[in-house]
């Protein structure tokens, strides 16, 4: 139904120069309690209501106040005079505390439905101008026709059935009565409804089933010399009888079922037909696992004679070799279809599918088995499987010994630790699961990232490597996400892509893991979970394609018991750990470091260093809590610093134990005269590289010093020692 049939054409219309008190008298002089407001050109720019006279009132403002000032200008809720009216209606819902019934489930006792959009009057507007209202009146009127129309629908469909319907209700008085019944019972409607069902049909049981609660079916009845079969049933609401209802059949009707049962023997012996016909070898058994029935099929399949197997139980034919296993009696066990492969004792092997069949008791009567013979494409898929098997451990090993050979600046593999490491790292990166790098600071977690993607099919597609702990926490939610038009102050107007959508198709790196905000965790874990994401200041999800890797120099175990990690994120991104060694664990790899690093300087540089053998020892000695990266910042720095070719332990740090650390251990010396401020910074920078060497922790720095830690803290971010005091700072 269209607004336009049933609205209010030409309505009362506002303007915004009227103030309220004229406004007011004109609500009590039409009876209305609210219009709409146009401009001069008659274009609805608001609505005003009696509620804004009554705010007027109560706040004690000035009646004569214009009513543009007080009117609702935004969230008007319209529609056009062609709109359908069904389209603002919805289920279930209150308006103004009203209930709108459904007509059709009116009648039947449930209350459902009402607007979409909750509204007292309703502009309807063509163009820009208002051309109509719909009002409360007209929704009466509108759900009064319908419910006239489903109350004729509800009628003629009860009618329409074959059978009779009689129904009654919880005081035993006929309520329904179709004209099946009529024609069945011998009586009309008008004669019955409104009545007891006993006084008019003294023989019937629908009151003992109204007392009872119980259905009854197939009960017979004898009514006007018919002989009919009627079905009870109680009617409940909420746990309680309120009425019941029976349906009648005539019994004559048994002869259409006569017909049916000489059509159902016509279609058992088709589906013989179809038995025998299988090329499938087919067999069925009842409940216990008895062989009832078989087809030609089987003997082909099996190797074995029917009559080897007709009437035998399947335990039986198991026991004596014929069958390696049962499906039929694991169907029966389990109550549902099983499939496995048997070996005969004839040596085929033979795919079988056993499905049970149900009474209506719910237990197995019949188990249908399906065999087919697969022997020779079980060895053809085993000979495949080989090959593919064989296939992949030569691509693995290929892979490995590019790795291995390859002339990779960035990488230095020379221990057992590692080795093993960078293997699991190739079979890892064919695959598209999260993973967690885990290790100290400066060990290489970046490195391993950019070799899983390097090795992925992702290779193609972008490697991207977000610090966690980098970007501050206000920021960090845009970069990851992105964000759209007008999301926050001095966002851009085109909005931004996120990293996420940003490595599309390739490895997203989250480093410094342990960094992430807890409303960002959040975030997080649904991404990993549905793998879409929302833009900051958006309301569209955008599906993603990345494979996200994770690293961290932090226990998340621990920070998931002290409650500064979500575990449920832990173990999302926790699917494949990686633990990557340090450098004291792999101090064999030392001299190749030192060797790739020297060689690196050098060519930058275009110098020609080298370092003498002692220099090593030492190195050997040192414990490296900065890692790969501490010993790659040294060589820098000896390789730039010294002012000759041969690096020596004369020109080591006093922290790595060379003989200037053991004569400043004794005294303080000077080579020349410097401004005072300078000579204590760089006392008290040796002295912390000492300290941090020979201490764990901050805490036991700053005891010996006689400091307090936080002084520790401080001044080893001053002189840029950040990647030891992170790695023991406690």
């Amino acid at each position: 139904m269209k607004f336009k049939e049933v609205m209010t054409p030409n309505p009362l219309t506002l303007s915004p120069d009227q103030t309220v008190r004229d406004v007011a008298s004109i609500f009590l002089g039409r009876r209305i309690d609210g219009a709409p407001v146009v401009n001069e050109w008659g274009e609805l720019i608001g609505l005003f209501t009696k509620s804004h006279i009554m705010r007027v009132v109560a706040e004690g403002r000035d009646l004569d106040t214009p009513i543009r000032d007080l009117m609702t200008k935004d969230n008007i809720i319209t529609a056009g005079p062609d709109d359908d009216i069904d389209d603002f209606y919805q289920g279930p819902e209150e308006i103004s505390g009203t209930k709108i019934i459904d007509p059709l489930h009116g009648l039947m006792g449930g209350e459902v439905a009402i607007q979409k959009a909750q509204f007292g009057r309703l502009p309807i507007v063509e163009g820009k101008k208002v051309v109509g209202m719909f009002t409360r009146t007209d929704t009466t009127k509108v759900f009064l026709e319908q419910l006239q129309k489903v109350g004729s629908e509800l009628v003629t469909i009860l009618d329409s059935v074959h059978n009779g319907i009689l129904s009654v209700d919880r005081r035993g008085d006929i309520r329904v009565f179709n004209r099946a019944a009529e024609r069945l019972l011998g009586k009309s409607a008008e004669a019955v409804l409104g009545k007891n069902a006993k006084a008019c049909f003294p023989t019937t049981k629908i009151l003992e089933t109204l007392k009872t609660g119980e259905a009854r079916y197939a009960v017979r009845v004898n009514i006007n010399n018919k002989t009919l079969i009627s079905n009870h049933a109680p009617i409940t609401k909420d746990g309680e009888i309120i009425g019941a209802v029976a349906v009648f059949q005539d019994i004559t009707e048994l002869e259409e079922i006569s017909r049916e049962l000489e059509y159902t023997k016509e279609l058992n012996a088709e589906l013989d037909a179809i038995f025998e016909s299988s090329y499938d070898g087919l067999f069925v058994t009842d409940g216990n696992g008895f062989v009832v029935r078989l087809n030609k099929a089987l003997e082909r399949t099996t190797g074995l004679k029917g009559e080897e197997m007709l009437g035998k139980n399947m335990r039986e034919l198991v026991d004596t070799g014929y069958f390696s296993d049962s499906v039929t009696l694991l169907a029966i066990e389990k109550r549902e279809p099983v499939t496995l492969l048997e070996k005969t004792g004839a040596g085929k092997i033979i795919l079988v599918t056993g499905n049970p069949i149900f009474n209506q008791k719910g237990e197995v009567v019949r188990v249908l088995t399906n065999c087919r013979d697969i022997t020779e494409l079980t060895e053809l898929r085993d000979k495949l499987e080989r090959m593919q098997g064989l296939s992949k451990h030569y691509a693995t090993q290929l892979q490995q010994l590019r790795m291995k050979y390859a002339e990779w600046q960035h990488m230095v593999i020379s221990s057992a630790k590692m080795e093993n490491l960078m293997e699991l790292v190739v079979r890892l990166a064919q695959v598209d699961s999260t993973i967690l790098i885990q290790g100290e600071s400066g060990v290489g977690k970046e490195l391993i990232a950019e070799t899983i993607h390097a090795n992925s099919p992702r290779r193609k597609g972008p490697f991207i490597k977000v610090n966690c702990g980098a970007i501050p926490e206000n920021l960090l939610e845009s970069e990851l996400f992105g964000y759209e038009e007008g999301a926050f102050t001095g966002a851009r107007k085109e909005g931004k892509a996120g990293t996420f959508e940003l490595a599309g198709g390739g490895i997203l790196f989250l480093d410094e893991i342990g960094e992430l905000p807890l409303n960002l965790q959040v975030k997080l874990l649904r991404v990993l979970q549905d793998r879409e994401i929302t833009r900051v200041g958006g309301t569209k999800s955008i599906p993603i394609d990345v494979r996200i890797i994770a690293g961290t120099n932090r226990d998340l175990a621990k920070m998931v018991g002290e409650k500064l990690f979500r575990e449920d994120l832990f173990y999302r991104l926790n699917v494949v750990p990686l633990v990557v060694p340090p450098l004291r664990e792999r101090l064999e790899e030392i001299p190749a470091f030192v060797g790739h690093f020297l060689s690196k300087y050098n060519q930058r540089y275009s110098l020609h260093k080298r370092v003498a053998p002692e220099v090593i020892d030492a190195f050997m000695q040192y414990n490296w809590p900065g890692n790969v990266r501490e010993l790659e910042n040294l060589i820098e720095r000896l390789v730039v610093t010294t002012a000759h070719d041969t690096i020596t332990c004369e020109d080591l740090p006093p922290y790595l134990g060379g003989s200037r650390a053991n004569q400043a251990a004794s005294e303080i010396a000077v080579s020349e005269v410097i401004p005072l401020r300078y000579a204590i910074e760089a006392l008290e920078k040796q002295l912390l590289e000492k300290a941090f060497a020979k201490y764990k922790t901050t805490r036991k720095i700053a005891k010996e010093l006689g400091v307090n830690q936080s002084t520790v803290v401080r001044k080893a971010a001053k002189y840029g020692l950040g990647a030891r005091r992170s790695a023991v700072n406690t």
